[in-house]
């Protein structure tokens, strides 16, 4: 078994993915972790939709000028933020859980990449072709599958980043 800072040190985003399916067992595996974060009050303001069906993929690829790698996904997670239950933490909530299914799905074998979509002109064609709510928002998509590319990026330095007591 990994331990934390083990899976957050070697989890990377994945941008090519096998043609292979992901077992339900899995993706159930990582919407489980996602709906284990934590939230402000325990509000929980998210709801999760799971596309595999490729011509939503592939139109969700073409909106997105940055997520070209959601249609090759046979699995894309779409956190969505409800500010209807925490107006104010909706997406820094919503943003936890999937980091949770983002980390639970490098932990049993599967690659993921994030791309933002919330606050964009592209999230209300979204929203029109995945049939959802209107006071619901998109936070992004996140591409799943088995990766089929070994990708290597560094971190900053922790001196570079870290202050202490003040600035």
């Amino acid at each position: 078994m990994n331990d934390a800072l083990n899976l957050l040190k070697t989890r990377r985003s994945i941008r090519k993915y096998k043609n292979t399916p992901i077992e339900e067992e899995k993706i159930q595996k990582c919407l489980e972790a996602a709906r284990w974060a934590p939230s402000a009050s325990n509000k929980q303001p998210w709801e999760f939709l799971i596309v595999t069906d490729e011509t939503i993929r592939m139109k969700l690829s073409e909106l997105h000028p940055y997520a070209k790698f959601v249609a090759e996904s046979p699995v894309v997670f779409i956190p969505l933020t409800n500010p209807e239950i925490h107006q104010k933490y909706h997406m820094s909530d919503t943003a936890l859980a999937t980091m949770q299914y983002m980390i639970e799905a490098h932990s049993i074998g599967l690659g993921t990449c994030w791309a933002g979509v919330i606050g964009t002109p592209m999230e209300q064609e979204m929203k029109e072709l995945l049939g959802i709510p209107a006071h619901l928002n998109i936070l992004g998509l996140v591409a799943t599958g088995y990766a089929n590319e070994e990708p290597t990026r560094g971190r900053k330095n922790l001196d570079d980043l870290v202050h202490y007591e003040r600035y």
